[in-house]
């Protein structure tokens, strides 16, 4: 089956909202450490180990998570940093999922509850994820009750909006988030960050990985678009013979299968 995709950006047009692009760039300490100063208006000594697209996998039958960002401070506080273009729906139990995995990275084999530090979950959206045209939303655990009372559990997650409308955060933080949009402006940040990306664009070892995990996804997603084409044919076969009572040879006529499929799913219904 001829199966059609959209073709991926070439690396010349990629911006700091490419996820690949903004790991290399975050990459680096200085950048990552005044990233996180400017979204959470705090400052931090420094910043340790930062890793790009850092692989997580709880269980060999666990779902795996590709980190774009994954730091430390000199606390201890644990970072990560997702740039976020789509799925809206997802995003808050995504964020519920890379809390837990990170809560496992960190909590060593036989290590006390008390040991977990405090984490930040920070999704850098390119969309508005809960409607209210704010910049920023800002999730903690609180009693229903009583919000006063907060759970002490030291996990926070952030949801930034790149298009939001409200006068809600500081001057350098929009200054941030509108070149994550697209938009550039004079600021001493987003200046640094443009240059960066102009450099990053000369990097051939850069293009290279980055062509070739473009090309590993697209297989994988045709792959996945094939596997499921074929669960849902065999799924339509069986549901026609159970509720008809049909023959195998007459719930394929009327599914209209070809000579192929028809001596591939017998076998498969037959196993």
């Amino acid at each position: 089956m001829d199966i059609k995709l959209e073709p991926a950006k070439d690396w010349e047009e990629l911006g700091l909202s490419n996820d690949f692009l903004f790991g290399k760039i975050m990459s680096k300490p200085e950048l990552c450490k005044q990233m996180l100063e400017t979204i959470l208006d705090i400052e931090i000594e420094r910043i340790e180990y930062p890793e790009a697209q850092k692989s997580i996998i709880e269980e060999k039958d666990a779902r795996s998570v590709r980190l774009d960002i994954y730091v430390r401070d000199g606390k201890g506080t644990v970072y990560n940093v997702e740039i976020q273009t789509v799925g809206k729906k997802a995003l808050p139990k995504k964020g519920r999922y890379y809390q837990s995995m990170l809560d496992i990275q960190e909590l060593n084999k036989g290590e006390y509850y008390k040991n977990l530090k405090q984490s930040y979950v920070i999704f850098i959206c390119t969309f508005d994820a809960f409607h209210e045209g704010r910049h920023r939303y800002t999730f903690e655990n609180l009693c229903r009750e009583n919000h006063d009372l907060s759970l002490g559990d030291g996990t926070t997650k952030i949801f930034l909006n790149t298009e939001g409308i409200m006068d809600d955060i500081s001057g350098d933080l929009k200054a941030f988030l509108d070149y994550i949009g697209g938009r550039k402006s004079d600021n001493d940040f987003v200046k640094k960050l443009d240059e960066e990306v102009k450099m990053a664009k000369q990097n051939r070892e850069w293009r290279r990985e980055y062509m070739t995990l473009m090309m590993r996804d697209r297989e994988n997603i045709e792959k996945g678009i094939e596997q499921g084409i074929e669960q849902g044919k065999l799924a339509s076969l069986k549901s026609l013979i159970d509720t008809t009572g049909w023959t195998i040879t007459q719930a394929m006529d009327a599914l209209k299968f070809s000579a192929e499929d028809r001596e591939k799913y017998t076998k498969a219904l037959k196993n």
